[in-house]
């Protein structure tokens, strides 16, 4: 199978936005969780106006994404508590090494699970890893430090509005930016959205 493959880690629909974009942009992206979650596909299928701008043999229109073709998302059954057995299935679902981590892993099991999945990722392949804030200073280093990381630490306050809780939107745009850098090849950096919730003593 050709074109560019993504692995992305997280609960079920977590990391949606994320996906969908990939998938716009071409991706074949494997998403391994307890429970299936549709990801929206782009239409190929060529409407009338489009059949109407067809030119000469041998030339097609652009689709609105730069003539690329969408990519395909597929969803794998599995468990963050068997780490092993959830990297088999997605080596297979791959059908190659994945260009792209992006992984929302919860803390009990983040080591577990990306260093069972590492062995299927390209050679310095990027990733993005997404982990709430708050933690102690060692916990902002990236997991798979072989790899180009792109840390993005969520807070739970957003930064827009006085204690409102963190939108699902900022987060979103927060991981898509990271996304970006990483697939640009961009160096390793780290990524704050929104506030730590203040310790009550």
């Amino acid at each position: 199978m050709a074109g560019r493959r993504a692995l992305i880690l997280a609960g079920t629909g977590m990391l949606s936005p994320a996906a969908e974009a990939l998938v716009r942009d071409g991706w074949h992206v494997v998403l391994p969780s307890r429970r299936y979650r549709p990801i929206a596909v782009p239409e190929t299928k060529q409407g009338v106006a489009a059949l109407k701008a067809l030119r000469p043999r041998g030339h097609r229109p652009a689709n609105g994404n730069g003539g690329r073709e969408p990519g395909r998302a597929l969803w794998v059954e599995a468990h963050c508590d068997r780490p092993r057995e959830l990297a088999t299935k997605a080596e297979a679902a791959l059908g190659a090494p994945a260009d792209l981590l992006v992984a929302w892993v919860h803390e009990q099991y983040r080591r577990s699970v990306l260093g069972a999945c590492e062995r299927l990722l390209a050679p310095r392949a990027p990733v993005v890893e997404v982990r709430s804030a708050g933690g102690p200073p060692a916990e902002a280093e990236p997991v798979l430090a072989a790899h180009p990381t792109q840390l993005v630490m969520v807070g739970s306050l957003s930064e827009i509005g006085d204690g409102r809780p963190l939108s699902h939107a900022e987060l979103t745009e927060a991981v898509l930016h990271a996304m970006a850098r990483a697939i640009e090849g961009r160096a390793a950096s780290v990524h704050q959205v929104g506030q730590s919730r203040p310790l009550v003593r």
